[in-house]
């Protein structure tokens, strides 16, 4: 039984999964109305919360899986990337309470999370098979060949999609988070109503996202004040149009050029509406099969981080003691990034 912790950036999470994949609890301490004042997650806000919750929201995931410490085997955590003071709570939870027991502890990628949360039950994927995460800090494609193990073959050179969500709802006066709000605001306008780019850099499988951002910019000050408070809907449709298009484009061109017939989706902008009736439109013309994880697997969770702990070697006590947190992974950090 694998108990496993998440704080990578605003959101408190504990869950508790079993060795075949079963989830037996998922639980998350949402910081969104915290924020939401500020416009985006405040570093110290947010670390100081995952303090204040950490062990209430880590009883909740035993109760509900009806299990106690007793029952679990190993303890996997978020190292990185992610918020470093967000991250430390988390990493320093999950060691104290593996040390506590003598318990194995496995730290992992958050960003392998999201590659692998569709190889949870009840309809778990099986490699080889595409990955497209999408989130306020991270897109990229990845070709997964086993669970262990991703390969980056394309990702944003600046802004996120998730991201490009965020500063577009802002630029449209819409709350925070930006994602949900324009994927209303958009099921009231026209997506063709405004053209908006979709930059597709180089030859190969790269995004862009900043010139779409200030495209809505520009847009917006052609458009004045009140008449873009009265298009609002039709902007929010036409940009979130757009990016959209932008991530399905890049998706069939990497399946073309690897040869896969199976896709899964993963992070934040993976729960968007369009983007998921798109990808799904275009599975059923292709035969291409696709694995869009609950809702509640595409935001941050600690049962995608078990997931990932599943296929990766546990450090025994005491060598993980020394363990840090890491705002950013590379190579050397995580066997997860090839």
């Amino acid at each position: 039984m694998i108990l496993a912790l998440e704080t990578s950036c605003d959101d408190t999470c504990a869950a508790v999964v079993s060795p075949d994949g079963v989830i037996r609890s998922n639980v998350v301490a949402s910081q969104g109305l915290l924020h939401e004042r500020y416009g985006g997650v405040v570093p110290e806000i947010a670390s100081r919360r995952h303090l204040e919750v950490v062990d209430a929201v880590t009883s909740d995931a035993l109760e509900w899986a009806d299990v106690s410490l007793d029952d679990v085997d190993r303890v996997a955590v978020t190292r990185g990337p992610g918020l470093i003071g967000a991250l430390l709570v988390g990493v320093s939870s999950a060691k104290a309470l593996a040390a506590a027991r003598g318990l194995a502890l496995v730290p992992v990628d958050h960003l392998h999370g999201h590659v692998v949360a569709s190889t949870l039950e009840p309809d778990p994927i099986e490699a080889p098979y595409l990955s497209l995460v999408a989130s306020g800090g991270h897109t990229f494609l990845a070709r997964v060949d086993e669970p262990s193990t991703y390969r980056i073959l394309g990702q944003t050179l600046d802004d996120a999609a998730g991201e490009a969500f965020d500063k577009g709802a802002r630029l449209l006066g819409l709350g925070y988070p930006g994602g949900p709000a324009i994927d209303r605001l958009a099921r009231e306008g026209d997506p063709v109503a405004f053209a908006f780019p979709r930059s597709q850099p180089g030859d190969g499988l790269d995004l862009s996202f900043s010139g779409l951002k200030t495209s809505l910019l520009y847009r917006l000050r052609d458009l004045g004040e009140d008449e873009g408070a009265r298009r609002r809907a039709d902007l929010a449709a036409s940009y979130q149009r757009a990016i959209v298009d932008a991530l399905v484009a890049r998706v069939e061109q990497a399946l073309a050029r690897e040869g896969l017939d199976r896709l899964a989706i993963g992070g934040g902008v993976a729960a968007n509406s369009e983007l998921r009736q798109a990808l799904a439109d275009r599975s059923e013309r292709s035969g291409v099969g696709l694995w869009a994880p609950a809702l509640a697997l595409c935001t941050d969770n600690a049962a995608m981080v078990a997931a990932a702990a599943r296929h990766l070697p546990a450090l025994p006590y005491p060598d993980y003691l020394q363990l840090d947190a890491t705002a950013r992974l590379g190579p050397e950090d995580t066997r997860a990034a090839a």
